[in-house]
C-alpha cells in the first residue's frame, strides 16, 4: 500500500511539474511590444508661468503671464507626421517637430527579451497602447504657449552617429514675432544623457522674459520592464530631489490625491521603474519650481519650470538643462547628480545594501560571470557569520543530543504543561543549552538577507544576465524550476538536521516548509534562487560537521 502511495505521488509530481512548465512556456514570457501607429497627440499640458495671473478656468488651463489673453484652454494637436529621427550607439530617438518632445526612445544595448536581442527595450512611447514621453519647451513671452506649441524645422529627418564621431548636434529652429530660436539636442558616444539647450536670439524692439520648463509624462500602464506578470513588484513612480531630502517619492496614487509644488535649487526629477530611469536634471546653480499633477486624459506630470531668462533688444540668451534615459547604473546616475543614484531604490536596508553591491560588483569584475559571482557572494556572507551560524547550529546539535531526555519528560508528565515546562528548563540548564540560541543568530542576519535580496532583484546589471547551461538569465525565473527543486530538497535536508520539535502539530508544519518554501520560489528570479540553494548547501555541511561533533562529545560523556 505504501509502495502504490508512493507512486501515485511521484506521478502526481511529474504531472505537476509538466502543468507549471506549459504554463510558464504560455504564460511566463515578457510580451514584445505591438508596432502601433502613432498616436494623436493629447493636449500638451504645459506648467503654470510664475507670477501669472491667477487661473478660473478648467483644471488643466494654463495661466496666462500678467498682460496676456487667458486661453480657456489647449487646443488638440496633431503629432507631425515627420517626425525626426536620432540614432547613437546606445539610444534611438524619436523628436516630434512640434514642441520638440522626445516621443519615442529605445535602447539597442537592451533587448526587449533575450531571445530576441533585435527588438530593443522601449522607454519613451506615444501609442494607442501607452503614453510615456519627455517635454521641454520656453514659457513666458516663449514659443511654447495655452494656444499651440511651435512647429520647428530641422534640416535632416535622419541623424546618425557615424563610426569615429564622438558627438552628434541636432538643431530645431522655429522664429516669431522677431525673436529666433534653436533647441538644441546633444549626444555624446556611450552617454543616456543628452543636453537640451535652448538659444534666444532677440531681434525685436522689446524685451524678452521665458521660462525653461522639462517634464516627464506618463499614463496609468504597467511597467513594460518587469520581467514577468508574476515577478516581484518593484516602484513604478515619480521621484525627486531636495536638499532636506534627497531622494522623495511620489507615487501615482499620491498624484490623484493633491499636486506637489515646491522650490528646488538644483536638483532633479525623474520617473522609475524596474532597472530604467529617466530624469530632467537642471543646472544646479539655478532655482526651480517643482511640481506634479495629473491632467485631463490622465496622465501623470512631474517637471520643473526654471528661473526667468531676460534678453534686451539685438542681444541673445540661453538655458539648458540635462535629461538621462537609459538604464540604473549607479555610477553614472551619481557623476550627473548627487543622489540620483538613490532611483536605484535598495528600500529602508540601502544602507547595507549599498555595500553588498560594491563587493558583488569587484568579484564580477574578478571572475566575469554574474552567477559565480553570487556563489562567491555568498561563501563571503557565510565566512562572515561563520561565528553566528556555529553558534546557532551548537545550541540545535545540543537539542538533538538531548531529545531523548525531552521525550522522557513528555511521557512523564503527559499533558501537565506547567510541571513539563519547569522540568524542560531545569534539562536546558543542566545541559547548558540556550533555547534561543538557534533563532537569535538568524534574526541578527536577516537584514543581510534582506539587502541581498533586493540588490539581485534590483540591479540592473543581473538584467539578462547568464549563468550556465539552462540559466540564461539571472533576473528571471528558472525556465525549467530546477533550482527551486534543489533548493526545496536542500531545505528538507538541513530539515532532518535539526530537532524535532516537541509539538506534533508544530512537527507537521515544519515538514510542508519545504514545499511552500518550493512553491513561492518557483516564480523568484534564478539569482535569488541561486543564492539560497549555495546558502543552503554550507548550511548543511556546516550543521553536519557541528551536529556530528556535538553528539560524539555527549556519547563520550557518556
Amino acid at each position: 500500500m505504501d509502495i502504490k502511495r508512493s507512486i501515485l505521488l511521484v506521478a502526481l509530481a511529474v504531472v505537476a511539474y509538466l502543468m507549471v512548465l506549459q504554463w510558464n512556456q504560455d504564460y511566463g514570457q515578457a510580451a514584445l511590444p505591438a508596432e502601433a501607429s502613432q498616436k494623436q497627440s493629447s493636449p500638451a499640458q504645459l506648467p503654470d508661468t510664475p507670477d501669472a495671473a491667477p487661473n478660473k478656468g478648467a483644471p488643466d488651463d494654463v495661466r496666462a503671464v500678467a498682460g496676456e489673453q487667458q486661453v480657456s484652454a489647449i487646443p488638440e494637436s496633431q503629432a507631425s507626421a515627420q517626425l525626426i529621427r536620432v540614432r547613437t550607439d546606445v539610444l534611438d530617438v524619436t523628436i516630434d517637430p512640434r514642441g520638440g518632445d522626445i516621443v519615442d526612445l529605445r535602447l539597442p544595448e537592451f533587448p526587449r527579451r533575450q531571445d530576441r536581442p533585435d527588438v530593443p527595450f522601449q522607454l519613451f512611447e506615444r501609442s494607442a497602447e501607452r503614453i510615456y514621453e519627455a517635454q521641454s519647451g520656453l514659457i513666458g513671452d516663449g514659443p511654447d504657449k495655452a494656444s499651440g506649441r511651435p512647429l520647428y524645422s530641422s534640416e535632416q529627418r535622419q541623424y546618425q552617429l557615424t563610426e569615429g564621431q564622438d558627438q552628434l548636434v541636432v538643431d530645431l529652429k522655429f522664429s516669431e514675432d522677431g525673436v529666433s530660436y534653436i533647441k538644441r539636442f546633444t549626444f555624446d558616444r556611450g552617454d543616456y544623457d543628452l543636453s537640451v539647450r535652448y538659444l534666444i536670439d532677440n531681434q525685436s524692439g522689446k524685451p524678452w522674459t521665458g521660462y525653461m520648463f522639462g517634464q516627464l509624462k506618463r499614463d496609468d500602464s504597467g511597467d513594460p520592464s518587469s520581467s514577468t506578470a508574476t515577478g516581484t513588484a518593484t516602484y513604478l513612480g515619480a521621484a525627486l530631489w531636495t536638499k532636506e531630502e534627497p531622494y522623495t517619492k511620489v507615487s501615482m496614487s499620491d498624484m490623484d490625491e493633491k499636486n506637489l509644488k515646491t522650490t528646488v535649487e538644483g536638483g532633479w526629477i525623474a520617473w522609475l521603474q524596474h532597472y530604467f530611469v529617466t530624469a530632467w536634471i537642471p543646472a544646479p546653480d539655478q532655482t526651480n519650481q517643482v511640481q506634479t499633477r495629473k491632467d485631463s486624459q490622465g496622465n501623470y506630470i512631474i517637471g520643473f519650470t526654471g528661473p526667468a531668462i531676460a534678453v534686451a533688444p539685438g542681444s541673445q540668451g540661453e538655458t539648458t538643462a540635462t535629461l538621462y534615459a537609459g538604464p540604473k547604473s549607479q555610477d553614472q546616475l551619481e557623476e550627473l547628480s548627487p543622489g540620483l543614484r538613490l532611483t536605484v531604490d535598495y528600500g529602508i536596508l540601502w544602507f547595507i545594501a549599498q555595500p553588498i553591491f560594491w563587493l558583488l560588483q569587484n568579484i564580477h569584475g574578478l571572475l566575469g560571470n554574474w552567477g559565480w559571482s553570487i556563489i562567491a557572494l555568498t561563501i563571503v556572507i557565510k565566512l562572515a557569520f561563520f561565528p553566528l551560524s556555529a553558534a546557532s547550529y551548537k545550541s540545535m546539535a545540543r537539542m538533538r543530543a538531548v531529545s531523548p531526555k525531552m521525550q522522557a519528560l513528555k511521557e512523564q508528565f503527559g499533558d501537565d504543561r506547567q510541571k513539563m515546562s519547569q522540568a524542560m528548563m531545569e534539562l536546558y540548564k543542566k545541559e547548558k543549552i540556550n533555547p534561543m540560541g538557534g533563532c537569535l543568530p538568524i534574526l541578527v542576519q536577516m537584514p543581510v538577507f534582506l539587502a541581498l535580496y533586493w540588490v539581485l532583484l534590483e540591479s540592473v546589471e543581473m538584467r539578462q544576465a547568464p549563468w550556465m547551461f539552462w540559466i540564461t538569465d539571472l533576473s528571471i525565473k528558472d525556465p525549467f524550476f530546477i533550482l527551486p527543486i534543489i533548493m526545496g530538497l536542500t531545505m528538507f535536508i538541513q530539515q532532518q538536521l535539526n530537532p524535532t520539535p516537541p509539538d506534533p502539530m508544530q512537527a507537521k508544519v515544519m515538514k510542508l516548509l519545504p514545499i511552500i518554501f518550493t512553491f513561492f520560489f518557483l516564480w523568484f528570479p534564478a539569482g535569488l534562487v541561486l543564492y539560497w540553494v549555495v546558502n543552503n548547501c554550507l548550511s548543511i555541511a556546516q550543521q553536519w560537521y557541528i551536529t556530528r561533533k556535538i553528539e560524539r562529545q555527549t556519547a563520550t560523556a557518556a
